[in-house]
């Protein structure tokens, strides 16, 4: 059975942040809150565990896994970003938006895109998940938490545990989030291209409402 912990969404406990963190430390598969939706995340280098994320939301190796980083150095490390890239992420960040980057040597093979060796990223505006963040001190790899055999993310953190009880180590209680799924906004060329309208003003980017 997994656990749970019910962590204020404004002030989070740092010792159960702590011990969640060593649950993603350990190979662990949590259940996480995020500015848009509940997220499974998992530690970056734990091949078993991302396999496990990708055999809950039935995800083939196409599907663009997401790093959730705690700042934008961490996203330089791992994406390939120019100035004006930079900058338009800078004012946008923490935010509901997934950007879509060119991944440098230091992703792994396995999580990029397979033909275009691209990966996505993200910056949280959620005090637990930049908390856990900033505590496991490395991106965690992340996926938005819909089933599926659901139409939408689900947002009950008591009946995700009753679901999946058996399939993640952890469910982190963060209160009530969105529903919404972040916006998807691909960086790889020299104008930003909407992939996915979600929660995210796209205005910002010089893309039409």
């Amino acid at each position: 059975m997994s656990q749970f912990f019910t962590i204020h969404p404004d002030n989070p406990n740092p010792r159960l942040i702590r011990q969640a963190a060593e649950v993603l430390r350990n190979g662990g598969v949590v259940v996480y809150p995020t500015d848009s939706c509940y997220a499974l995340g998992c530690h970056l280098d734990d091949k078993d565990a991302v396999t496990r994320i990708r055999q809950i939301r039935k995800l083939d190796e196409h599907h663009h896994l997401t790093l959730m980083c705690r700042d934008l150095s961490e996203i330089s490390r791992y994406a390939r970003v120019d100035n004006t890239k930079f900058r338009l992420m800078k004012s946008n960040t923490p935010g509901s938006y997934t950007f879509i980057l060119e991944a440098t040597k230091e992703v792994p093979k396995r999580l990029q895109h397979p033909k275009r060796s691209t990966i996505g990223m993200r910056i949280p505006d959620h005090p637990v998940a930049l908390a856990l963040l900033e505590e496991l001190g490395e991106p965690l790899l992340s996926t938005t938490l819909i089933l599926p055999d659901e139409e939408g993310p689900l947002n009950d953190a008591a009946h995700i545990r009753e679901l999946l009880e058996k399939q993640v180590d952890l469910v982190i209680d963060g209160g009530t989030v969105g529903v919404d799924f972040t916006t998807v906004i691909d960086l790889t060329g020299d104008v930003p291209v909407l992939l996915r309208r979600g929660k995210g003003d796209v205005a910002h980017f010089g893309i039409e409402d």
